[in-house]
């Protein structure tokens, strides 16, 4: 005889609003068991003199949420070998009831057959009681997975199964991070209760200090549009504004063409906060970035190439695709083996796509010269094509600088520009030997090499001079000033 399961609700609490078809269900099973019978509903199985067992014992031994409800379906599973069971749970079986869910899941491969049997479940208590009507919009999660990612904050929220003081901490916590501390919400404890219903509306930061929170608990925050500015939505939703009729003449004139130097520009920004160590201003930076990446979706998307999920889709997949030592069963060890790696799986979906037989070097032509030379050397070094130690590396410079100096004295510019080219290259290479990142390391001298000659401009208007009343050697002078007041300070 197969085993089997019946899986039945209790509905939101109030006894009398058990389902007539429970009750007449659990009377011909070999035995029942609830989920937990810290339930008003629980009175109505009394009344008929069931018997049951509980797992209220369970939540005592296990360490989270996840490993009990493991172990309640592992049980069941067991006990439903041979027997008919019943497992009875508050509210409506598939409405916030992970253990239902997963023990779904699990019975098909045990032989076990489920029947599902519905019931009235909290939310359709909390409707009633907030006055809500779901399909005007709205978002409910549980409290025990909560988390602000994906959430559209211009939705009214509805968190389940805050079931203590402790819970309703951590869900405060989470939700600080999109809503207001101030935010107003509703606590219901025990929708539709008679006589037993607790209605409060406090601020965010005050649900926790409720001391009559208990399993019966949900809260609900009403629509908040403001803290869509938040989301990548809210964004979209503003570039989508810009260029809609009545929007922006600026932003409704641009093409892809027109903002690449925007992108550019944004990019060397981003990189400049970095270097400054500002967190404000790359948080600032950063969000500029991120605005151009919508301006380009958003052109995109007008003329029916693709959208921003699109381009989120296919990052996502990319990421999982190049990370099969992460998502997969690859086995990688050192950061060298992921490049490797990397390139490997670039060159083949590159194949794939038709663009012709790969090559290990690959980098955007629009790259600095700089971070091109460093980018091919790198791939290069990785399928062995480098030096064995850095002495090559600087034998090599030294053999460059000669041949400019040969090209120098040939005066033919051509082969001087070639030479130098070389020069430039070579010392590229010893920056990677030497662990040192070159374009970072040019644009620290040039900065450098900015505030020295900006002090001797400072000094020679002190003089009541301009910079080209100096003399190189008064000017040389200065400079070796800057040198030591720079010095003294670092």
């Amino acid at each position: 005889m197969a085993g089997k399961v019946i899986i039945a609700g209790m509905g939101p609490g109030d006894p009398a609003q058990v389902p007539p078809a429970v009750l007449e269900a659990l009377r011909g099973v070999d035995k029942i068991y609830l989920r937990t019978a810290r339930h008003p509903a629980v009175a109505a199985l009394e009344e008929r003199g069931l018997q049951w067992e509980t797992f209220d014992s369970y939540y005592d031994q296990a360490d989270d949420f996840e490993e009990l409800y493991q172990q309640i379906v592992t049980t069941l599973l067991q006990e439903a070998r041979d027997k008919e069971l019943a497992y009875v749970v508050p509210g409506h079986p598939m409405v916030a009831e992970r253990s239902v869910t997963l023990l779904l899941e699990a019975a098909p491969a045990a032989g076990v057959d489920t029947r599902v049997i519905p019931a009235m479940s909290c939310l359709d208590a909390l409707y009633t009681t907030l006055h809500l009507d779901p399909t005007r919009g709205l978002t409910v999660t549980d409290a025990l997975t909560l988390t602000v990612d994906g959430l559209d904050p211009g939705l009214g929220l509805i968190v389940t199964q805050v079931y203590n003081q402790r819970i309703a901490s951590d869900t405060k916590l989470t939700l600080m991070g999109l809503y207001p501390d101030e935010y107003p919400v509703t606590v219901v404890r025990g929708a539709g209760l008679p006589g037993e219903e607790q209605v409060a509306t406090v601020p965010l930061y005050a649900i926790d200090r409720l001391p009559w929170i208990d399993h019966l608990t949900s809260i609900y925050l009403p629509p908040y549009p403001g803290g869509r500015d938040r989301t990548l939505a809210g964004l979209k939703d503003i570039m989508a504004r810009l260029r809609g009729e009545g929007g922006c003449p600026w932003d409704r004139e641009q093409s892809h063409q027109s903002l690449k130097r925007y992108l550019v520009e944004e990019t060397y920004e981003v990189l400049e906060a970095i270097d400054s160590g500002d967190m404000h201003k790359l948080c600032e930076e950063l969000g500029d970035l991120l605005l151009q990446v919508v301006f380009h979706a958003r052109l995109a998307e007008e003329t029916g190439d693709f959208t921003l999920a699109d381009c989120l889709e296919n990052i996502c997949a990319k990421m999982r695709r190049r990370h099969p030592h992460v998502f997969g069963t690859v086995i990688l060890n050192t950061a060298g083996e992921v490049l490797a790696r990397w390139d490997k799986i670039k060159a083949a979906e590159k194949k794939s796509s038709g663009e012709g037989e790969p090559s290990v070097l690959s980098v955007p032509r629009g790259l600095p010269a700089l971070m091109k030379a460093l980018k091919i050397q790198e791939q290069a070094a990785r399928v062995g094509f480098d030096w064995n130690d850095v002495t090559g590396v600087w034998a090599k410079v030294e053999e460059e600088l000669e041949e400019l100096r040969d090209a120098v004295a040939s005066e033919k510019h051509q082969k001087q520009a070639a030479e130098m080219g070389d020069v430039l290259f070579a010392l590229v290479n010893l920056a990677r030997w030497l662990g040192v990142e070159p374009e970072a390391a040019l644009q620290a001298t040039v900065a450098k090499f900015m505030q020295r000659f900006q002090y001797i401009e400072r000094r020679a208007r002190q003089k009541g001079l301009d910079i080209e009343g100096l003399s190189l050697a008064e000017m040389d002078a200065l400079w070796e000033e800057a040198k030591k007041i720079k010095e003294n300070n670092s």
